[in-house]
């Protein structure tokens, strides 16, 4: 498993949104310039974040975008899952654990092992995978803010209107 560039921004961009919107739209461009993304990158990014009804738009005057959900249940998984091509450690352990309805976000096209039915190793890539994807479902949103407080107050303090 790779976390691209994407991932990175989107988890950034999240937790601003999240620690900093106070329920109301937030600009894109705010969030790109206190994050430090180019604003047609995270468009990009929010693009996939909307499609998977993790945020929303507002249009118009005092317009932006909105978590969507409560933060306590948006996982860090979710958050990957919307803008990562997949979250397979190896070929041979594409979608695990996973259920039907995100098998195929899961799996990132790559062709399964020839040797997946002999392989000893593949119990080892199993367990390793399994334990990831179970972190990732147990970070939420809510709990990075909670446990960063301290850091996140230089970021309110930063989106203050002046």
């Amino acid at each position: 498993m790779r976390i691209t560039t994407k991932g990175r921004y989107a988890l950034r961009a999240l937790i601003n949104l999240a620690a900093t919107s106070q329920g109301r739209p937030k600009p894109i461009k705010a969030i790109a310039k206190e994050e430090n993304i180019s604003p047609e990158f995270l468009e990009q990014i929010f693009f996939k974040l909307k499609k998977a009804d993790l945020i929303n738009s507002v249009r118009g005057p005092g317009g932006g975008f909105m978590i969507h959900r409560d933060p306590a249940t948006i996982s860090v998984k979710a958050i990957f899952l919307a803008v990562e091509e997949g979250l397979d450690l190896t070929p041979c352990t594409p979608c695990i654990p996973c259920d039907d309805s995100e098998g195929e976000n899961l799996r990132n096209g790559a062709d399964p092992c020839s040797n997946t039915d002999q392989c000893v190793a593949r119990s080892v890539w199993k367990t390793i995978s399994d334990q990831i994807i179970r972190y990732l479902e147990s970070i939420t949103l809510a709990t990075i803010l909670e446990e960063n407080q301290e850091q996140l107050q230089s970021l309110l303090d930063q989106s203050r209107p002046d």
